[in-house]
């Protein structure tokens, strides 16, 4: 038993080696950086059109343009539904406005705080990059490793413990969630730890508290996590129904509720103004806000489209020897529920309702890459139970020969693992060799573009600024000018404009962080076009820029010589000087970005 204490230090050690080493590779060009850009302030702005914030919405310097008369003829400018505009301006003229609330700095408009929060410590410790923006995710996934070992052993013995432990650390999708900085690693460890203390509780009641306290934390993570609910009232109405009678039910009903008081506040202070909650909550609840038509994410079709994708996306996000495995055990679960459907019932109580209604939700909410991640504790612990149950059954002769079986198994999801998410490019064919998740953060070449800019900004700060749309904004901007006098960097006028087909994820990252945080001047083509239209082909140069990047991917319609010239006089007496681009290159060679720099 002393030797097998230590397997799961062994286990932990090979599930952090392959969460950290090289976690900064792949591009960040999902959902992370979403979240990535607002943890840095933290400030719930991300510059989408589609969804504005509240933010943005009750900024002074908006409300004063919109309110007070003036047309908004800004570039770039947002404008918001009539009725919230109207309601705005009315609290406006009766002094009830006051600025930006308060309240906002409690949660954001699309999700709860937590991971925002987590994140900000991150980034301010390491710096804006990719490192500071997923490490937390590693750490929760690699501590999700120790609860699963925690609940599987209490379930089912240190046997069964182990191998749910040994597959958690090394199947495919969990690496993913804990390589990325999205929420799911996150709401995955609070649903362990809440699920953990539960079954604690089912012994010694006052354990309810904690995991109450868990709980609302996973909420606190993201509201999907709501799904804990459902699961341990089932399992208290069969198992424990004296339980709602205690005093301790209630306390934990309230300490998850206090924890969720940040998400409440928010929302009641959102819907005095707008009349409606969050993005998430109204989506849930059936509302359909004016101020967001379009609901990203949301997008998820009809039920029998859902039904339809849901196993190839399951297949597409694990191994196919995990999910072999995990599939024998649940045709294992339903042939012993026919044998002796008590006693298989009993034992397996708690993985059979948490598989059953989470199965259940993601046919609610959708079975996209992410919310299948979910699944994965439970497969995990329904494998072992297959390993473990194999284990038994064969004979004392042949113990060595299946563990050398069970050593290839854990081998092979190693190397699915590693092919899908450590290496650059990954190794013969997709779903045999890696997982379709590889292309969820490949190295298309935003890494190495953030790369080159960051090397030919570091040291200086910018000359010449824009002016912000929004009172916050400015603020940001103001900062970053203080910063950099302070710490005596060159003044350089750059003005730094990006093809407008370029990767909407990779420019919010890798651009306009420059511009949010540390007051660059970075526009599009569109937005350049817009500024010579309005004030004449010669406005940069009257403002004071004098050395201009022009950044193209390589997959954009026209080619870059071409759309240089179409950029203005600047532009075209770069091409008459014959400038040859800098070219970025992906970590494999390809050509993804030229850069053209001139003076």
């Amino acid at each position: 038993m002393k030797n097998k204490k230590y397997l799961i230090l062994a286990i932990l050690l090979a599930g952090a080696v392959i969460r950290f080493y090289g976690i900064s590779r792949g591009d960040p060009l999902n959902d992370e950086i979403f979240y990535g850009l607002r943890a840095i302030g933290p400030m719930d702005f991300d510059g989408a059109e589609a969804q504005t914030t509240p933010l943005e919405w009750l900024d002074p310097a908006r409300v004063e343009r919109s309110c007070g008369g003036a047309n908004e003829t800004q570039i770039n400018a947002r404008k918001l539904p009539e009725s919230l505009e109207k309601k705005i301006c009315a609290m406006k003229a009766s002094g009830e406005y006051k600025g930006i609330p308060w309240w906002t700095k409690f949660s954001f408009h699309d999700h709860p705080p937590l991971v925002f929060w987590i994140q900000h410590v991150s980034v301010s410790l390491l710096g804006e990059n990719n490192f500071g923006m997923r490490l937390p995710s590693a750490l929760f996934g690699l501590a999700s490793i120790y609860l699963l070992y925690l609940i599987a052993r209490r379930l089912y013995g240190m046997n069964t413990a182990l191998i749910a432990a040994a597959f958690l650390a090394l199947t495919v999708n969990s690496i993913f969630v804990s390589r990325v900085g999205l929420q799911e690693v996150f709401v995955i460890f609070f649903m362990l730890l809440s699920s953990y203390f539960f079954l604690r509780a089912l012994e010694k009641i006052n354990w309810l508290f904690l995991s109450a306290g868990a709980l609302g934390l996973a909420l606190l993570a993201k509201y999907t996590a709501i799904i804990l609910i459902p699961i341990f009232l089932a399992y208290l109405m069969l198992k424990k129904r004296d339980y709602f009678r205690s005093w301790q039910l209630w306390v934990s009903i309230f300490i998850t509720v206090f924890i969720l008081s940040p998400v409440i506040i928010y929302n009641i202070g959102l819907y005095r103004v707008a009349g409606h909650f969050d993005f998430q909550l109204s989506y849930m609840l059936g509302g359909k806000p004016e101020v967001w038509p379009v609901q990203p994410g949301k997008e998820i079709g009809s039920i029998a489209n859902r039904l339809r994708e849901y196993l190839p996306n399951l297949r597409d996000a694990n191994s196919w020897l995990f999910l072999s495995i995990t599939f024998l055990g649940f045709i294992g679960f339903f042939k012993s529920l026919f044998k002796t459907s008590k006693e298989t019932f009993t034992r397996h109580f708690f993985l059979i309702i948490s598989t059953v209604f989470l199965a259940l939700f993601i046919i609610v909410i959708g079975p996209s890459y992410r919310f299948l991640s979910m699944f994965t504790p439970y497969f995990a612990l329904t494998a072992a139970l297959v390993i473990a149950w194999l284990f038994k059954k064969i004979p004392a002769n042949y113990k060595k020969l299946s563990l050398i079986i069970f050593g290839l198994i854990i081998f092979f999801e190693t190397a699915y693992s590693v092919n899908s998410q450590i290496l650059y490019s990954p190794y013969l064919r997709e779903h045999w060799a890696f997982s379709s998740l590889r292309y969820e953060n490949y190295d298309w070449g935003y890494n190495e573009l953030s790369d080159y800019l960051t090397a030919e900004l570091r040291g200086k700060r910018p000359l010449v600024v824009f002016e912000p749309l929004y009172r916050f904004l400015e603020d940001k901007r103001d900062l970053a000018i203080i910063e950099g006098e302070k710490n005596g960097l060159e003044p350089v006028p750059v003005l730094i404009v990006y093809d407008a087909n370029i990767h909407a994820a990779g420019q919010i990252w890798v651009l306009d962080r420059l511009h949010i945080y540390h007051a660059w001047p970075v526009i599009s083509t569109e937005t350049y076009f817009a500024f010579l239209q309005k004030e004449g082909y010669d406005f940069f140069n009257r403002a004071g820029f004098k050395k201009f990047y022009y950044i193209s991917p390589v997959n954009v319609p026209l080619k870059p010589k071409a759309k240089l010239k179409e950029l203005g006089p600047k532009f075209e007496e770069a091409l008459k000087t014959k400038i040859e681009p800098t070219i970025i290159r992906n970590h494999s060679g390809s050509e993804a970005f030229r850069i053209y720099k001139f003076y």
